[in-house]
């Protein structure tokens, strides 16, 4: 099972167990969980429900596992050539880390895992 999520006007592809980062959440705290209420597909195997644009009463939570996470350093230089001007900055983006512990989407039918033999190899 798994669920299309927008977060910060991002979509992000997440299944129960899966541990990803979203956006910094300044008041998030370790161990908090997060609701996020914009799920715009939910696909349970057997069924998918798509949202216009989004799925009414349908919920992912999350646990928070990082309440920081940074991100790469992004430098940008700026040159002029013989004017003796230059500028250099840099920025680095802040993320929170989650993991999504529940994908609750009403009317939405659920297809088992069966555990299946694994295939013999042809000799």
């Amino acid at each position: 099972m798994f669920a299309i999520i927008e977060d910060s006007g991002h979509q992000l592809r997440v299944e129960e167990g899966q541990t990803l980062v979203v956006d910094l959440r300044k008041e998030a705290e370790l161990g908090q969980t997060i609701t996020f209420d914009r799920v715009l597909l939910a696909n349970g195997g057997a069924d998918s429900i798509i949202g216009a644009p989004a799925i009414e009463g349908a919920t992912v939570e999350a646990e928070v596992v990082e309440d920081l996470v940074k991100g790469p350093k992004l430098e940008v230089q700026k040159f002029r050539r013989r004017k003796n001007s230059r500028r250099h900055t840099g920025h680095r983006q802040k993320y929170t880390g989650v993991k999504i512990t529940a994908i609750n989407v009403p009317n939405l039918v659920v297809k088992e895992k069966t555990e299946e033999a694994p295939a013999e190899a042809a000799e």
